[in-house]
C-alpha cells in the first residue's frame, strides 16, 4: 500500500501547470495523493482553476499509474515525497520545502553530519587547495559533503571527499538522469556509486539557468552548515548563503586577500558576521558541537504524513504567541506560507467555514500582531514576527 501511494504522488508531481504550492493546497483538503486522484471536480475546484482542472483530468486519462512508476525504476531513478519515510528529514522545515525528489544512488542519511561546500567555478589555486583539503578531511571524518557538482569549488571538494573514502551528494539543476556539466561525468558516476545525485526536477529536465537558484535551497537544506570558499561580490554562491541563513543554518567563510576579487563576497560575509573558517580540524570540532546542541531540539514527529509541513519559525511563533491567538486566528495563520494567497484562497482551505469578510478581519488582526503581511491588496503571506 505504501508503494502504491508513491504511484499517485509521482502522478501528482508530474501534473503540468500544477506546482508545489498548489499541491500543498490540495493536500490541505485531501489526506493523500490518492485521495486527490479520486476527488470530485466540486472539491478540486476549491483549489484549482478551470485550466488546472482540465490539465488534471487529461493527465488522469492518459497516465498509467503503476507503469509510469515502474519505468522510473527501470531508469534506475528513485522517487521520494513528503509522505515517504525516506524523505530527507532536514528538508521538512526549510521554507518552500520540495514536495518530492528524484535521485540516483542513495539519499543522505538523516542522522549523519553533513556540510555544504560552495564557491567560485573559476576558482584560484588557493581556493582549489582549500576545497581539496576540506573535502578530504570531511571524507576521512565521515562527514558527508553536499554540493552542486559544478566545476570549480563544488566538484573539487566532492572529488576529494570521495577519494578519501567519504560520501558526497550532488544536487542538480536538471533531471537526476542528466549529467551536468558533461565534463564532470566521472564525478557523476562516482557520486551514484558512493553517495547520490538528487534533483527536484522531473527526469529529462534540461539544465536551464533558471533551475539553478532554486536548487541551491536544497544544497543548504541538506547540510548542517555551509562553507563558502571564494565568491565574488555578485556571485551566485551568495544565493545559497541567503537561503542557508533563511533556513537557520550556520555559515562559515574562508577569508581571502582584500585585493583578490574572488574573495570580495567572502570578506563581505565575514564583515556581516559569518563564521570564520580557519582549518578543517577546527571546523569539524565546531560542527560536532553544533550537532550536540541540535540533538535537544529534534522533533520526533516530523514528517509523518504528506501534508504541508509548518516551518519551525511558524511553530515558534504559535508556541510563544498562543496566548494572543484564538482558535480562529490560529486556523488562518496555519494556512499562511511564503507565497502570497488571496482571501478567497485562504477561506476555501479553512476546516471551519468562514466568510471572506470574517477571514479579512482575522488577517488584519494577524498583520497587526506581526504574524502576517499584506503584500498587495487582498493578498497575504506569513509575517516575520520576532518571537524572542
Amino acid at each position: 500500500m505504501k508503494e502504491k501511494e508513491n504511484y499517485y504522488a509521482y502522478w501528482l508531481y508530474s501534473l503540468p501547470g500544477i506546482g508545489v504550492k498548489t499541491i500543498d493546497r490540495l493536500l490541505r483538503i485531501c489526506q493523500s495523493p490518492s485521495e486527490i486522484y479520486a476527488a470530485s471536480d466540486e472539491l478540486l475546484k476549491r483549489v484549482l482553476g478551470e485550466k488546472q482542472l482540465i490539465s488534471l483530468r487529461e493527465a488522469k486519462s492518459v497516465w498509467r499509474l503503476q507503469e509510469e512508476y515502474e519505468e522510473l525504476k527501470k531508469r534506475k531513478l528513485g522517487f521520494v515525497w513528503r509522505g515517504s519515510g525516506e524523505y530527507p528529514e532536514r528538508l521538512y522545515h526549510i521554507p518552500d520545502a520540495p514536495f518530492a525528489l528524484f535521485y540516483r544512488g542513495r539519499l543522505p542519511e538523516n542522522h549523519s553530519p553533513s556540510v555544504a561546500i560552495v564557491g567560485a567555478r573559476d576558482c584560484s589555486r588557493y581556493g582549489s587547495y582549500v576545497a581539496q583539503e576540506l573535502g578530504r578531511y570531511l571524507g576521512e571524518q565521515g562527514v558527508s559533503v553536499i554540493s552542486g557538482m559544478a566545476r570549480g569549488i563544488d566538484g573539487i571538494s566532492q572529488e576529494a571527499a570521495l577519494k578519501a573514502g567519504g560520501i558526497s551528494y550532488g544536487v542538480l539543476g536538471c533531471g537526476a538522469d542528466i549529467c551536468y556539466p558533461p565534463s564532470n561525468r566521472r564525478l557523476y558516476e562516482e557520486l551514484i556509486e558512493k553517495g547520490g545525485v538528487l534533483s527536484v526536477y522531473l527526469p529529462g529536465t534540461p539544465p536551464l539557468s533558471r533551475n539553478f537558484p532554486p536548487r541551491n535551497r536544497i544544497v543548504s537544506g541538506l547540510a548542517d552548515a555551509v562553507v563558502v570558499i571564494e565568491a565574488r561580490s555578485r556571485s551566485g554562491t551568495l544565493i545559497t548563503v541567503d537561503m542557508a541563513l533563511e533556513q537557520g543554518k550556520e555559515v562559515y567563510v574562508v577569508p581571502g586577500r582584500v585585493t583578490d576579487r574572488l574573495s570580495d563576497g567572502c570578506n563581505r560575509l565575514l564583515k556581516q558576521g559569518a563564521g570564520v573558517f580557519l582549518s578543517p580540524q577546527d571546523f569539524v570540532e565546531e560542527l560536532r558541537e553544533l550537532k550536540e546542541r541540535q540533538k535537544g531540539n529534534k522533533n520526533p514527529d516530523v514528517g509523518k504524513c504528506g501534508k504541508p509541513v509548518v516551518t519551525k519559525e511558524q511553530e515558534n511563533q504559535i508556541r510563544k504567541g498562543k496566548h494572543l491567538l484564538s482558535e480562529e486566528l490560529q486556523s488562518v495563520y496555519m494556512l499562511l506560507n511564503f507565497e502570497p494567497q488571496s482571501i478567497e484562497e485562504i477561506s476555501s482551505l479553512l476546516p471551519k467555514p468562514l466568510s471572506a469578510s470574517e477571514v479579512s478581519v482575522i488577517l488584519m488582526r494577524l498583520c497587526m500582531e506581526g504574524y502576517a503581511v499584506q503584500v498587495s491588496p487582498g493578498c497575504f503571506c506569513t509575517g516575520n514576527r520576532d518571537s524572542s
